[in-house]
């Protein structure tokens, strides 16, 4: 039997259809990058503890921020969590370029971060406390001052895992959230917030202790920290000064000629 140019190629290609094609191969024009594939029926609503997660109408969320197993290259361990700001994707390294990919909101204009992090804590329907600078910039959230109770209507949502910066925390989370429809936007003061659905999954597969990515914006691994400058205080208001009392005034009458005093 003759083999063929042609038939070697075709075998070859089969071959490699059957594995999860590394770069090389796809740099190469030896083998296409699999299609991403989303995940089923995973945005219904559903009981967690005593709460009722409400329904996420698919069909409002774009396919790109939808949880979903993708080709991503890569030379982190599996475990790792990488973030991409600038495309609003989580990427969970799942396997030999693979990953799960989930769709986030991220920091808006003035709030974006990048680096290295660890996760050292894990809640689940976490208390919330504004900051003090966000108090002062939204002076309506100062009733939660003392900590807003976890729930449907915390803006922590369904989880919370908590990042730090060789044991530094820098207030950073990955969190879920109420508001489905931010995600795929800069909406955020620096968290990662993401379908609550999603943020259940990610805590299962995840423990204390895993690295956390945060790419640059422009989609290149961090060198360092790099965090947004802090935000500008507020000038003090400057007190009205009061003028001085002017002091009584009664002239003396001494020396009046008598005709001229009042009887």
């Amino acid at each position: 039997m003759r083999l063929t140019l042609g038939s070697v190629a075709a075998a070859l290609c089969l071959m490699l259809s059957a594995c999860m094609p590394d770069q090389a191969m796809i740099d190469a024009g030896l083998a296409k990058p699999p299609e991403p594939k989303l995940a089923q029926g995973v945005y219904v609503s559903s009981m967690d503890g005593t709460f009722k997660l409400p329904a996420v109408p698919e069909e409002k969320v774009p396919d790109e921020f939808q949880r979903q197993t993708v080709y991503y290259p890569t030379d982190q361990a599996v475990g790792t969590i990488i973030i991409n700001p600038s495309a609003r994707h989580l990427y969970l390294i799942t396997g030999k370029n693979e990953a799960l990919r989930y769709g986030i909101a991220v920091g808006k204009s003035g709030f974006e971060w990048s680096g290295e992090a660890q996760i050292t804590a894990r809640k689940e329907w976490p208390d919330w406390t504004p900051p003090p600078e966000m108090i002062d910039r939204k002076p309506e959230l100062a009733k939660w001052k003392d900590g807003q109770p976890g729930g449907l209507e915390n803006p922590l949502g369904a989880r919370a895992l908590y990042l730090t910066t060789n044991g530094v925390d820098y207030g950073y989370r990955i969190h879920g959230t109420p508001e489905w429809f931010s995600i795929g936007k800069n909406a955020s003061s620096g968290c990662i917030r993401m379908i609550n659905q999603d943020v259940i999954d990610l805590y299962k597969r995840v423990p204390d202790g895993t690295k956390v990515v945060v790419l640059n914006r422009d989609g290149s691994f961090p060198t360092k920290l790099t965090l947004p400058p802090p935000a500008p205080k507020k000038p003090k208001p400057t007190p009205t000064p009061v003028p001085a009392a002017m002091p009584a005034f009664a002239p003396a009458l001494s020396g009046v000629p008598p005709a001229l005093v009042a009887p």
